[in-house]
């Protein structure tokens, strides 16, 4: 496929942009690449794959889930402006 000046500014008047004359050229031979790069993916040879999560072949080593920091709530509540039970107090934002 392959986009026209005409085509060019018709969706560029859609997406409510604006295109300098000069980079017209440009730009609709980039845009023009992109879609090229894009239809190789309509080849038939493509259809029976199955999706891959991963490209290659290996599983992620996790760490272990454990703790790794102590309790700091009594800390970082001494320096809050204002406090309630144990949970910080902010401005009402929304009404």
């Amino acid at each position: 496929m392959s986009l026209s000046n005409d085509q060019l500014q018709a969706v560029a008047h859609l997406a409510r942009i604006a295109i300098e004359p000069e980079w017209t050229e440009a730009l609709r031979t980039d845009l023009n690449a992109i879609l090229d790069q894009a239809s190789l993916l309509d080849d038939p040879r493509l259809n029976d794959l199955e999706p891959m999560s991963h490209p290659l072949d290996q599983t992620q080593r996790l760490r272990a889930d454990t703790v790794t920091e102590n309790d700091q709530r009594e800390t970082l509540m001494d320096g809050a402006p204002a406090q309630e039970n144990g949970l910080f107090l902010v401005p009402k934002v929304i009404e």
